[in-house]
C-alpha cells in the first residue's frame, strides 16, 4: 500500500483516485476548498480523503499531477518544498486550447512539461506517463480492442519501477508498457497530443490510445 497524492480533481484526478484507492492504496485528492469537496459529487469512493494541494504532496510518497497542463509548472513550482524527495508522476499534456476548446498548440515546443518539471524541481524524481490516451482508458485499459501502450520517461530506474507497479493496479500488462529512456524522452509522447484533437473531431470521446502496434 502507497500514500498516493493526486493533484487535480477533474475527470482525470478522480478517475485515477477511485481506481488506486480500489487496489488498496491510501489516496488523497488535492482540492482547492477540501470543505466543500463531497466524494459522490466527483463519482469517487467515500474513502479517498480530500485535502489542499499543499498538504496533499507534503503527505504523500507519491504524488500525481492531474492538473492542466497549461498552468502544472506553476503551481508545482510553487510547492517544490512539498515535493522534495518525492516521486511525482506527471500524466498531464501542456497546451494551449484551439478555439473549440480541444488541445492546440504545445506550450514548451522542443521541450516538454515533464522536463520543466524535473529542471524546476531538482529533489524530486519526475516520471512522465498515461498521458497519451483519453483518461478513461488510463484506469482500464483492457476496453480498448487492441493492446494500447504506456509510455515512461524518467531519469531514476528506481522511481520508473514504482510507476510500472502502480500502473499494474491500473491494470496494465507489463507487455503494454514501453520505457523510452531519461526524462527527455517525454517531448516525444507530450507531442503525440497534437493528433488527438483530429481524432475526437471525427471521432469524439470515444477511448482511444496512441500506441505502438507490433
Amino acid at each position: 500500500m502507497t500514500s498516493i497524492g493526486i493533484l487535480g480533481a477533474g475527470r482525470v484526478g478522480a478517475n485515477l483516485a477511485g481506481k488506486l484507492s480500489a487496489a488498496g492504496h491510501r489516496v488523497t485528492l488535492g482540492v482547492r476548498n477540501p470543505e466543500e469537496a463531497a466524494a459522490p459529487a466527483i463519482g469517487t469512493a467515500p474513502q479517498i480523503a480530500f485535502a489542499d494541494q499543499r498538504t496533499t504532496a507534503r503527505t504523500a510518497d507519491v504524488v500525481i499531477n492531474a492538473t492542466p497542463g497549461d498552468t502544472s509548472l506553476d503551481r508545482l513550482t510553487a510547492l517544490r518544498a512539498e515535493l522534495s524527495g518525492k516521486l511525482l508522476v506527471d500524466v498531464s499534456n501542456a497546451t494551449r486550447d484551439a478555439a473549440d476548446g480541444l488541445p492546440g498548440e504545445l506550450c514548451y515546443p522542443g521541450s516538454s512539461l515533464a522536463e520543466r518539471l524535473q529542471a524546476a524541481l531538482p529533489d524530486t524524481r519526475v516520471v512522465k506517463t498515461l498521458n497519451t490516451m483519453l483518461f478513461m482508458v488510463m484506469t482500464d485499459p483492457e476496453t480498448l480492442t487492441t493492446p494500447p501502450t504506456a509510455y515512461l520517461s524518467g531519469d531514476d530506474q528506481n522511481a520508473k519501477k514504482t510507476v510500472t507497479g502502480l500502473l499494474g493496479d491500473l491494470g496494465w500488462h507489463p507487455a503494454w508498457i514501453e520505457d523510452l529512456g531519461g526524462i527527455t524522452t517525454a517531448r516525444a509522447t507530450e507531442a503525440m497530443i497534437l493528433v488527438v484533437p483530429h481524432i475526437l473531431r471525427r471521432h469524439g470521446f470515444t477511448p482511444f490510445a496512441v500506441s505502438l502496434a507490433r
